[in-house]
């Protein structure tokens, strides 16, 4: 008797963990592109043009904003931040 309970355990268990296994998580979803193929191949070739695209083991090149301050405007901030700092409670660590 007590094998017979051990036995119907193990299927019970087997057959759950057969059923789990077949449901994909997260649920499967169906997807529909709003582009077309031509539109995906324009956008490739301009990311290409302007250097966004990593080719091999290159790291995609991080173009810096264009400022529109002078130096000398540039440094009165820095000083101004700094004088600021000093009459901060808080410096940081």
């Amino acid at each position: 008797m007590n094998i017979k309970n051990i036995l119907i355990a193990a299927s019970l268990l087997t057959a759950a963990g057969a059923a789990m296994a077949e449901a994909p998580y997260p649920p499967e979803t169906p997807f529909t592109s709003t582009q077309t193929r031509a539109d995906v191949k324009a956008e490739l070739q301009r990311a290409r043009a302007n250097g966004e695209v990593a080719v091999g083991n290159e790291y995609p090149i991080v173009r810096q904003a264009e400022s529109h301050l002078s130096r000398q405007q540039v440094q009165s901030e820095a000083q101004q931040a700094s004088s600021a700092k000093d009459q901060n409670l808080y410096n940081g660590a």
